[in-house]
């Protein structure tokens, strides 16, 4: 049975459904004809940015994951329901904007996931598994004490996979330690299938224009220049489809109380990525090969910044299949097109004007 098949009539609670990789998990499952309820922030003009096409095939729940009550209100829709599957992607999810809103963070990010976890306990919902989205940040650096521990490539790199020791390195990362750590409590004290995803640098349509494709794909839509920060660091980059898959098959398949990490496979510098972007949109007509220029002030205070990330997913592929399917290339020409075409959705977010 194909992946969509088995999620034809399957209950499921997404939080952050409005959101950039939750609004394509959201189509997704619709699309695979899912029972889906998502929850998203209140706010006082109730407005779907992300998933308002699906206005007619998803249950709103609105509220805040900082506020208990409206947490257990949302999750109590699945009482009527066995097996449901709650996605947990709702986070304050940009590395420098941890520094800037630390205490929201935290808020959100910590306190958001165990009220979930602890509503589900209260109500005695019947789960089949919760998804805990988790990311590559979490990581950080190697360690000089714990270099031993990780696994490391036939050229040097070091291969981060399920036995890797974490280092976060910022708020957002610590934040989201946490929370993958408070779903294996809640494994391990109540029995409640907890899965933890660890998904390394989804990019793609939708996605905040803050985050760095974003960031290069509109400046160069709108003038001549580039500006960024640090362009060294690496990255492992996933189109978001792809990371949607991931999501999919861990918690069909994902093994309750354990950890499932899956990217493309491979990385790339932040100058090559820039290089690889400005590319593509020049090849397609829609910019003329801007300058690429730096910026201190665009740079992650500190030594806060990480050096370098790169996936083995091999336990994911073994267990499931899962298996990245778009190209870099592919992706980023997606990406390109959407940025392009829906301007009025991304204009006011920028953070370059």
């Amino acid at each position: 049975m194909d992946l969509d098949a088995r999620f034809d009539e399957r209950p499921v609670f997404v939080t952050g459904a409005d959101g950039f990789v939750g609004s394509h998990l959201t189509e997704r499952l619709v699309d695979a004809g899912a029972n889906v309820h998502v929850f998203v922030r209140a706010t006082s003009s109730g407005e779907l940015r992300n998933v308002r096409h699906l206005r007619d095939d998803i249950t709103v729940h609105r509220g805040d994951l900082r506020d208990k009550h409206s947490v257990s209100q949302a999750l109590s829709a699945l009482d009527e329901y066995d097996e449901s599957i709650v996605f947990h992607l709702a986070a304050q999810a940009h590395v420098g904007e941890s520094w800037e809103r630390p205490y929201e963070t935290v808020d959100t990010n910590v306190t958001g996931t165990l009220n979930l976890l602890q509503s589900i306990v209260d109500l005695d919902l019947d789960i089949a598994k919760f998804d805990t989205a988790g990311t590559s940040e979490e990581y950080g650096n190697v360690d000089s004490q714990v270099a031993d521990k990780h696994d490391y490539h036939d050229d040097g790199r070091v291969m981060l996979n399920e036995r890797s020791p974490v280092n976060p390195k910022s708020i957002y990362a610590t934040s989201k330690l946490a929370a993958d750590f408070l779903t294996m409590n809640f494994y391990d004290a109540y029995g409640l299938p907890g899965v933890t995803t660890r998904m390394f640098n989804n990019y793609g349509p939708r996605q905040n224009p803050r985050y760095i494709t974003g960031t290069i794909v509109t400046q160069a839509l709108e003038r001549d220049i580039v500006e960024l920060g640090n362009l060294t660091p690496k990255r492992d980059m996933c189109y978001v489809s792809d990371g949607v898959r991931g999501h999919m098959h861990v918690a069909l398949d994902g093994n309750p109380g354990e950890e499932y990490v899956y990217g493309y496979g491979e990385n790339i510098s932040m100058r090559e990525w820039t290089e690889t972007i400005l590319s593509v949109g020049t090849e397609s007509g829609y910019w003329d090969d801007p300058e690429i220029v730096q910026s201190e002030d665009r740079y992650r205070p500190g030594d806060s910044d990480v050096e370098e990330l790169l996936v083995g997913y091999e336990k994911l592929n073994e267990e499931t299949g899962w298996e990245p399917e778009v190209s870099w290339r592919e992706g980023v020409r997606r990406t390109i097109e959407w940025y392009a075409n829906n301007k009025p959705k991304w204009y006011g977010r920028v953070d370059w004007r």
